[in-house]
């Protein structure tokens, strides 16, 4: 099992600029790779980015790219998503999760809100 803590969350303005961590533990050296989801209210839960530990291969939403970028720091075993250029409808709770091995997302964070408003 792998714990997950999120952060950074906040309101800011559109066309401004947000970073989120996961910090996480556990473990972490099981996991194939960890991603950042959004969930808006009355909205289901996608998935904006991922990067897998070992290649550092990335995965971003079409709504996402070209203005997220999510990172890792495999010693801190430590995800980040730099969001710029916020939009109103990139307003949502975000969790950090892990994907597995087997490629199942089996752990997640508790979640922590991003509020694009002017």
């Amino acid at each position: 099992q792998v714990q997950l803590v999120e952060s950074g969350g906040g309101s800011v303005q559109p066309g401004g600029s947000l970073r989120l961590s996961c910090a996480a533990s556990g473990r972490t050296f099981s996991s194939y790779a960890m991603g950042w989801f959004r969930q808006a209210p009355g909205k289901e839960r996608e998935l904006v980015a991922r990067i897998t530990w070992s290649a550092g291969s990335t995965y971003y939403a079409d709504s996402v790219k070209g203005r997220f970028t999510i990172s890792r720091d495999n010693a801190k075993n430590t995800v980040y998503l730099q969001m710029n250029s916020l939009k109103p409808e990139d307003t949502a709770v975000y969790y950090c999760a892990v994907q597995s091995l087997s490629r199942a997302w089996t752990d997640w964070g508790r979640g922590t809100q991003v509020t694009v408003s002017s």
